[in-house]
């Protein structure tokens, strides 16, 4: 692969997807505000880059995935940002999930300095992330799209067009809505299971291939049962997606009462100290209230 590959954010999903990009042959970039974060990838052959204006300047595509939409909009719309310091013809794809608008405003930025950017976030989780298997939800100029598909899918499998810039992120708030109201859904047939004084692992052979079944209920009920509350999805960000998707649900007068709710008992379980844990971890918040 001759094109170079810029990626700035190093966490739980990054590390998976920069790891599939160099299997898959690419030259990676990279660069965190944590420069440790970063030192196993740096061993496996990674190439270090100072700050995001450095990287932006080497690379051909930027790709970023970072934590809260005030990050997305400074590295690249800062005055040392991607977009002032990218070469022109790059293409820049921002993977956080973040706001529908500010997309379109790093769309339109982008344009006016011959720059392509989609945005383009993702749902699979750390587990995805590692196995190249994400859902990549895309919005922008669908040449764009087509021109770095390649990369796409060295990260992953379900790869969508969605539609003009904005559209990425709309769909990946609309997953959110799902997730949120499933994971309520989960927890409590979780709790009920037990306190009926059922074997809980017997109750999920029965009903995760029926039609209640969803990845949530095969994939995370088991680990609340377990007790493992280890993060592959913090709460810290659910709750940030809930906040952009109810945001964006009330510019255009929807009602979200199941988000809504959601969003409430998860900030009630950050305040518990549960911010770190994983998106599971809500049956705690379950338990404390039994």
């Amino acid at each position: 692969m001759t094109q170079t590959v810029g990626f700035i954010g190093t966490g739980v999903m990054g590390k998976g997807m920069i790891r599939n990009l160099m299997k898959a042959g690419y030259t990676l970039h990279v660069y965190t505000r944590t420069k440790a974060k970063a030192e196993e990838l740096l061993a496996e052959g990674a190439i270090w880059k100072e700050t995001p204006a450095e990287l932006a300047a080497a690379s051909d595509v930027v790709i970023t995935i970072v934590g809260y939409p005030r990050d997305v909009e400074e590295i690249y719309l800062g005055e040392n940002g991607i977009v002032e310091q990218a070469k022109a013809g790059s293409y820049i794809i921002d993977m956080t999930t973040s706001s529908p608008r500010l997309a379109v405003d790093i769309y339109q930025k982008a344009k006016e300095k011959q720059l392509y950017a989609l945005d383009a976030p993702v749902s699979g989780g750390d587990i995805g992330a590692r196995d190249g298997k994400l859902s990549i939800m895309v919005g922008g100029d669908e040449e764009a799209f087509q021109a770095v598909k390649p990369i796409f899918e060295a990260m992953g499998t379900n790869i969508r067009y969605q539609g003009e810039a904005g559209a990425g992120q709309h769909t990946k708030l609309a997953n959110q809505i799902a997730i949120a109201g499933n994971m309520l859904g989960v927890c409590e047939a979780m709790v009920y299971a037990e306190k009926a004084g059922l074997d809980q692992h017997k109750v999920l052979t029965s009903i995760t291939t029926g039609a209640a079944g969803s990845w949530s209920l095969s994939n995370l009920a088991p680990k609340m049962i377990d007790g493992d509350f280890a993060p592959g999805f913090y709460v810290k960000h659910f709750i940030k997606d809930m906040t952009i998707a109810l945001e964006s649900a009330e510019e255009m007068g929807l009602l979200t009462p199941a988000l809504k709710q959601a969003k409430t008992m998860y900030e009630e379980l950050a305040a518990m100290g549960e911010e770190n844990s994983g998106t599971q971890a809500l049956y705690r918040w379950y338990q404390s209230k039994s």
